[in-house]
């Protein structure tokens, strides 16, 4: 919990038909799993200590009492139990029946919340037996104990985990277009219960994950949906246990069809983070509430859920398509709105045959068919230099070729020789003056061939790299345009993968090229080439971007700490790098990120593709000149 992750189960019990003591049996029984799970907050079914489909029985007294008497028992036999619990009875109330929630820990009720909207359609008669949720709520005596809140919209907020706020409503409230759940995440609850009995028909299942997880994107809020499954009478219809959790429009867990829990975590810390950055949300906070307090003992929570590794990437094929796809349609967008503004006759583009250049020019090629004009308006400049292989230069050429670029070569050596021996530096120095004279010459070399030209110079530098700092301020950090800045370095291979396989012309020599630029190490070639082949690597000396993106999504996207970051890490890439490998470059990746943002801080212009961008006109805005002190002392902690 320290981490904001809390442990959540949705909990399915057989059902045993108005027999209300062997129900409560099944009730604490699951409970005592939860709590050796180390769950926390547990939602079990609607009217789940009688069964939902007992109909005209609930008029009955002896089912009523027996209800009653069921939920003592298992207060009982809780009594030692922190997990907090959500258990379904009717409950009377100044002579109406409500079908109910009562909010359980620790042998106490914190709370008993009525449903709000009862279904009277199809198979559905609840009006026949409940009354809804009263308007003005009352305190009754339930279970012996006295003073009981009886009303719907009543939130738990627990006392040790700050921004952990618990509400519950019942099956058809999610149903309704006025949830109490809208009411309650206004007022701070964060964590949505469902109590429901919802049969299964062919389709259902579909919309009803659909209802769960958007209810959950649309309050910002985890949400915890349990339905009744075996047990409930089957005369009619058939109910299946569907189980879900889902977080912030992500579904998390779900299963169906079978009973017992299904347990995952819940990021409260993301999630109030999302809601304090996303300000319109906090316009609409509901102020008349209805809070209750409760205690969990601290401690770290087991994780169960899936940590992508590669956050920016779609791990499905048919998703990370689309993916690519709406990126490349809003770069290539941007770039054409530009050249349009502009009235540019050309786009100039430097070409080194690596990934970030090559994505460069086929968005530029796409965005000149949407301006229906020739791919000779593109301007593909190769500027050989001290560590340019064969490989990437003849790459380059190719590649410029295939698209029907005008070519142009000019090999930058004898100029930075010259500028060398203008300033004093060693040739047989490489140090950084070495490698940002180069940078800084072929930047020169494209704005002046863009003012040849009449041209724009396409920037190439990508998201990671502008993250990292890795780039020559005023070289290659330069540009007129820059299609690449918020696409990470982990997406731009899967982009012109994708391109590869699927270039509109079937070019099979152009997908020839593009497949051997993305086995191409990534390398800005400013030091000597080694017996022709590259002798500077980038992840050897800044990390591996796989890394470094996963850092920068957690980061930026979700505000989280570096201890926070770092377990995540561990969880996602401990197979594949030991903790003192992923410390090294997280520490890494904190200093150059803190240390570089005046780069950031005057990047040309660029589309913004995803969620996480560093344009200090639009996503970051932050001081070139903060201290990371705070930042490296949790650091040092992580020893």
């Amino acid at each position: 919990m320290k981490d904001g992750f809390i442990s959540v189960a949705c909990g399915s019990p057989r059902i045993h038909l108005a027999d209300c003591a062997r129900n409560a049996e099944e009730t604490f029984t699951l409970m005592r799993k939860a709590e050796k799970a180390g769950v926390k907050v547990l939602v079990l079914p609607e009217l789940g200590l009688t069964g939902y489909t007992c109909g005209d029985l609930f008029y009955q007294e002896t089912l009523l009492r027996g209800a009653e008497e069921a939920l003592a028992t298992v207060l009982e036999a809780t009594r030692n139990l922190e997990v907090v619990t959500a258990v379904g009875l009717p409950v009377r109330c100044n002579n109406k029946l409500y079908n109910c929630a009562a909010i359980i820990q620790k042998g106490c009720i914190l709370g008993v919340v009525p449903k709000t909207h009862l279904p009277n359609y199809s198979e559905f008669y609840e009006k026949r037996q409940f009354a809804p949720a009263p308007a003005e709520g009352d305190f009754i005596t339930l279970c012996g104990q006295e003073d009981v809140r009886f009303r719907a919209l009543q939130t738990f907020a627990c006392t040790e985990v700050p921004g952990l706020v618990l509400g519950f409503e019942i099956c058809e409230d999610l149903w309704a277009p006025d949830s109490p759940s809208v009411k309650m995440a206004q007022a701070g609850a964060t964590v949505i219960g469902n109590l429901s009995a919802s049969n299964d028909l062919i389709g259902k299942d579909q919309y009803r994950r659909q209802l769960v997880t958007m209810q959950s994107a649309k309050l910002l809020c985890g949400y915890v949906y349990t339905s009744s499954g075996e047990g409930e009478s089957s005369s009619d219809v058939v109910f299946g246990a569907h189980q879900l959790i889902a977080e912030n429009g992500t579904l998390l867990a779900e299963k169906r069809f079978e009973g017992g829990l299904l347990i995952s975590e819940i990021d409260v810390q993301r999630l109030c983070y999302e809601r304090r950055r996303t300000q319109s949300f906090a316009d609409l906070s509901w102020e008349e509430k209805y809070e209750h307090t409760f205690s969990l003992t601290m401690g770290k929570t087991k994780l169960t859920r899936y940590i992508a590794p590669m956050p920016f990437v779609p791990e499905g094929k048919g998703d990370r398509d689309q993916r690519c796809q709406e990126i490349l349609l809003i770069a290539s967008l941007g770039l054409k709105q530009r050249l349009e503004h502009t009235g540019a006759k050309t786009a100039v583009v430097g070409l080194s045959g690596g990934l970030d250049s090559t994505l460069a020019v086929l968005i530029t090629g796409l965005a000149l068919k949407m301006l229906d004009r020739p791919m000779t308006d593109i301007v593909a400049v190769t500027m050989p230099c001290f560590g340019t292989t064969d490989r990437t230069k003849n790459n380059a050429v190719i590649l410029a070729e295939r698209l029907g670029a005008t070519l142009k070569t000019v090999d930058i050596s004898a100029s930075v020789r010259s500028h060398f021996k203008d300033i004093g530096h060693d040739m047989a120095d490489h140090s950084v003056t070495f490698e940002n004279g180069q940078a800084r010459e072929r930047t020169q070399v494209l704005m002046d061939v863009a003012n040849q030209t009449g041209g724009l110079v396409i920037g190439t530098g990508d998201l990671s790299e502008l993250a990292l700092g890795w780039c020559t301020y005023n070289g290659d950090h330069m540009s007129n345009y820059a299609v690449n800045t918020s696409i990470p370095k982990t997406l731009v291979r899967h982009l012109v993968a994708y391109l590869a396989r699927d270039n509109q012309d079937k070019d099979e020599d152009l997908t020839v090229v593009l497949e051997d630029i993305l086995d191409t190490p990534v390398s800005p070639e400013l030091l000597p080439a080694v017996q022709g082949n590259i002798s500077q690597k980038t992840e050897d000396l800044v990390g591996p971007y796989e890394l470094h993106d996963f850092f920068l999504y957690y980061l930026l996207r979700w505000g989280f700490s570096p201890s926070k970051i770092y377990r995540l890490a561990m969880d996602a890439w401990g197979k594949k790098y030991d903790r003192t490998v992923i410390l090294k470059w997280l520490k890494t990746f904190y200093r150059r990120f803190f240390s570089q943002q005046f780069k950031r801080n005057c990047l040309p212009d660029g589309p913004k593709v995803g969620s996480v961008a560093v344009s200090p006109r639009g996503d970051l805005r932050m001081p070139s000149d903060a201290s990371m002190n705070l930042w490296q002392s949790e650091l040092d902690s992580l020893e």
